[in-house]
């Protein structure tokens, strides 16, 4: 082929490149034999300060033409450093020949200066002025040969001095190549004369910001003079329906034909392509690349409508992957549809559809029809996985034979018998977005043109289904917020261990995952963890999931955020033949970290054959670090209720002593979640034989301050009793004893007294009612009256008055004793009181002591709607009727 670019002149290309004069000064290769050249390109270009960028783009496509992109990197920086050598230093035209052979490319780069001079070499002395300084800017091109090339050397002609270097092309990997076009001679394009590929850069604006030498003389308008103008003036749009210009140039790609306004005036029909990418900087422009209209087979894509030339003997077949409605709300059934079609469409065995991953750092396996072994879906491959371009995603490719490629050349069919694939890029905007393969298990299946064909059909579909990729995305983001807000919710309404433990594991299955185990450590790091709850969509298969993670030892509680993978229980179901291994698929630890410590581990795990999502297992982090918290709450709560609740018991008397003679019923209940003892107590105990000390008592206000005083007052009266002291000097040393806790002491009412049987079925009691709800005694008739009279309440005066009071109780009689929750207990402004109290044990008579002390508590408890807000005693003596012989 012959090239041209930039401002420069097309020559005639030689048959063969001259052979080396004796004046040659060169580093020959190790092959010593003359190579055979395969192609051809040559162009000259002026010395203008925009040839050395020309330079690039031509040797740039002539190597890609020759479908040896390895070298072109290379090949680029070489030539670009011997123009601009060539065009500024020399001031000389600079022609640039590529030449292909069989293994290595060779470039020259001639201009007409011979006399400059050459780099210095390690046996030259280096001050020597024959030579160039290496650390300048002369020569500087032929040291960069000598590091990047093969073999180089510089040849001398008169007047001429050509430079030229060997780049070695890579041994191509048995059964790969390049999926680039060819096309028979009958099939190439006809033109009149040179091709003109004008090239126009417009801004976001569509202002013009680019114009090369073949646009000004293509539109006959220099690019001084439309740098900074709106495209739309220079642009004849077609007045037809559809799209407008404004429109199109936010099109990723749009081909077509319209004209532009020359500069003498003329308007010239042209044949562009615009692609909308981004630079440098993430602006995004617009490359418009124009020829005439005659010229228009230059640019026009293969497989569209009217590409075919006249008389050819074959073309390139569009397909079309896309049949039926696109639903952007279902994009798994829409890569599912592609990848089915794909296959048919090409015969082929297989196929698969990756996307790329949000960091675009990885593929995932989204669609598959025909894979077996490793391929699962929502595999993740990492994007850049080959060791050389044959295996970059990011170009299409054929391979003819995998069985001579290395394993995992192709992840996903290895241990299949798939031999030939195509692998085809999916981009928008420039921007990788996805991969489309198709395999065939018969080798040399496919060819360039079934890559083509479906390169053109994977560049129709790429923008739709990146649309509907970022809606999926935009409704996982929705649906992700939703959950955790559902989350936090519920997990902040519990503060129970073992609720927060369930919770947990029912939010995770089965949103997001197939099942869920939470481990849980102690403050003993070598513990070790510990299974605390099991859950499985199947509810069946729990126990067996259980008895498969106890045989399984535990995760480590590794403090490092993020999920790992966790094997053990899977090598543990291989190793015991146990019957959930089958159906296990990946499984991940999350740490539950809270308080700068981990406390439990959260186990997330899949059904077999299916891998996790990335957007899961980030909304599976998410959860760990709410749930975490939740976890050591309910952890601190539960330990503290423990303590709590120890506490209190302690305060709580003893079981009761039975006493011959006497039924004893009480009832206690004390306000606030949680609270065991609160404001109100109550006591029985013996003091010496055959006599009996009660006590029923309310301190002022409730909860645990209120028990602290309850505990000094029960603990006090049972130590003063003992020692012989009456009722009324038992108060008093009680009424001492509480004023001495200063500011923590709290004013005390008390109903004590002392009760002794008799043989002759009665009891005699001894009462002092210091500030408390007066007893109530029922007679056996039903009448209710009051046993005692209100004295001084305790832990306000210093000095008391205090009386013992008798009474007597018959057989059959009833006392009843209750603190003010009893009493006071209200509804709006109704209040039970004394008399309603008294009412309700009228109709007791008859009853034993648990029967009145039920009848008592039931009369609260329906007095109201709501539950009491106070602590509620209640203490019933009831003296037994004589049975007679």
């Amino acid at each position: 082929m012959e090239g041209r670019t930039g401002p420069g002149r097309r020559r005639p290309a030689p048959a063969a490149p001259p052979e080396p004069s004796a004046r040659t000064v060169r580093r020959t290769s190790s092959r010593g034999a003359v190579a055979v050249v395969t192609a051809r390109a040559a162009a000259t270009f002026e010395p203008v300060d925009r040839s050395a960028a020309a330079a690039r783009g031509f040797v740039r496509d002539a190597l890609l033409g020759w479908g040896v992109p390895e070298v072109v990197d290379d090949a680029v920086v070489l030539v670009s450093e011997l123009v601009t050598n060539a065009v500024v230093h020399a001031g000389t035209a600079a022609e640039v020949a590529c030449l292909r052979e069989e293994e290595t490319v060779r470039i020259e780069v001639s201009d007409r200066h011979p006399e400059r001079g050459l780099p210095s070499f390690a046996n030259v002395t280096m001050n020597s002025q024959r030579y160039a300084d290496p650390d300048g800017e002369g020569g500087r091109g032929l040291l960069m040969c000598s590091a990047l090339s093969s073999s180089w050397g510089v040849e001398y002609a008169a007047g001429r001095k050509t430079v030229w270097f060997r780049l070695a092309l890579p041994e191509q990997r048995p059964g790969t190549r390049y999926a680039l076009p060819s096309l028979p001679g009958g099939e190439l394009p006809t033109t009149d004369g040179p091709v003109r590929v004008a090239v126009v850069q417009l801004d976001d604006h569509g202002r013009v910001r680019h114009w090369n030498a073949d646009a000004e003389t293509l539109f006959h308008r220099p690019a001084d003079a439309v740098f900074g103008r709106p495209w739309a003036e220079l642009a004849v749009w077609p007045q037809t329906p559809g799209l407008g210009l404004g429109d199109t140039l936010r099109l990723a790609r749009w081909e077509g034909s319209y004209a532009v306004r020359g500069g003498d005036g003329a308007v010239q029909e042209v044949y562009g392509t615009h692609v909308r990418l981004r630079d440098s900087q993430g602006t995004p422009t617009v490359l418009c690349v124009l020829v005439r209209e005659a010229d228009r087979a230059v640019l026009r894509s293969p497989g569209a409508p009217g590409t075919a030339v006249e008389g050819a003997t074959t073309a390139v077949e569009p397909l079309d992957l896309l049949v039926g409605p696109v639903s952007p709300d279902d994009l798994s059934s829409l890569l599912q549809r592609i990848v089915e079609r794909a296959r048919d469409l090409l015969d082929a065995d297989a196929s698969y559809l990756l996307l790329t991953s949000e960091d675009e750092t990885e593929f995932e396996l989204r669609a598959a029809t025909g894979l077996a072994g490793p391929a699962r879906r929502f595999s993740r491959l990492p994007i850049d996985a080959g060791a050389g371009r044959f295996d970059s995603a990011r170009l299409p490719a054929v391979h003819e034979d995998l069985a001579v490629r290395p394993t995992g050349a192709a992840p996903l069919l290895d241990g299949t018998d798939l031999r030939s694939l195509i692998t085809v890029p999916l981009k928008v905007e420039g921007r990788l977005t996805g991969s489309l393969g198709v395999a065939a298990a018969a080798p040399g299946r496919y060819d360039n043109e079934d890559a083509l064909r479906l390169q053109f059909a994977a560049d129709r579909i790429a923008l739709a289904l990146e649309s509907a990729r970022l809606g999926e995305l935009e409704r996982l983001r929705r649906g992700s917020l939703s959950f955790l807000v559902e989350a936090s919710d519920l997990l902040a309404g519990t503060l129970e261990h073992e609720q927060t433990l369930a919770l947990m594991a029912q939010m995770a299955v089965p949103t997001l995952s197939s099942w869920c185990a939470v481990y849980t450590t102690g403050t003993d790091a070598a513990a070790g963890a510990e299974l605390a709850f099991v859950l499985h969509e199947d509810e069946d298969r729990i126990d067996a999931l259980r008895a498969l993670l106890d045989k399984s030892p535990a995760p480590e509680a590794v403090p490092s955020p993020g999920a790992r993978p966790w094997s053990a229980p899977a090598e543990t179901a291989r190793a015991l033949g146990h019957p959930v291994g089958p159906e296990l698929g990946e499984t991940v630890v999350m740490p539950l970290s809270a308080r700068n410590r981990v406390i439990g581990l959260l186990v997330l795990g899949t059904r077999h054959g299916v891998r996790f999502r990335q957007e899961i297992l980030e909304l599976g982090e998410d959860l760990s670090r709410r749930a975490a918290l939740a976890l050591d709450n309910s952890r601190l709560y539960s330990e503290r209720t423990a303590i709590s609740q120890a506490f209190q018991r302690a305060l709580l008397p003893p079981e009761l002593p039975k006493i011959p003679g006497v039924e004893v019923e009480v009832f206690y209940q004390a306000a606030g979640e949680g609270n065991e003892v609160g404001g109100d107590f109550y006591d029985l105990f013996p003091i010496r034989e055959g006599t009996y000390g009660f006590a029923i008592g309310d301190v002022c206000g409730t909860g645990p301050e209120a028990a602290s005083v309850t505990g000094l007052a029960r603990n006090s009266l049972r130590l003063l009793a003992r020692e012989g002291l009456d009722a009324p000097q038992v108060l008093t040393r009680l009424n001492a004893a509480i004023l001495d806790e200063g500011s923590r002491a709290r004013f005390l009412t008390l109903l004590y007294g002392e009760l002794t049987p008799r043989e002759d079925g009665s009891t005699v009691l001894s009462l002092v009612c210091a500030g408390h709800p007066l007893p109530l005694r029922l007679r056996t008739d039903g009448q209710v009256d009051q046993a005692a009279s209100p004295q001084p309440l305790l832990g306000v005066m210093d000095e008391l008055d205090l009386v013992a009071e008798e009474l007597v109780l018959a057989p059959g009689e009833v006392l009843l004793c209750v603190t003010d929750g009893v009493t006071e207990r209200r509804e709006g402004r109704r209040m039970l009181g004394d008399d309603g109290l008294a009412e309700v044990l009228t109709g007791c008579a008859g009853l034993t002591a648990g029967a009145v002390a039920a009848r008592v508590h039931r009369a609260v408890e329906r007095f109201a709607p709501e539950p009491p807000s106070d602590d509620m005693a209640i203490l019933t003596l009831r003296i037994p009727t004589q049975r007679q012989s």
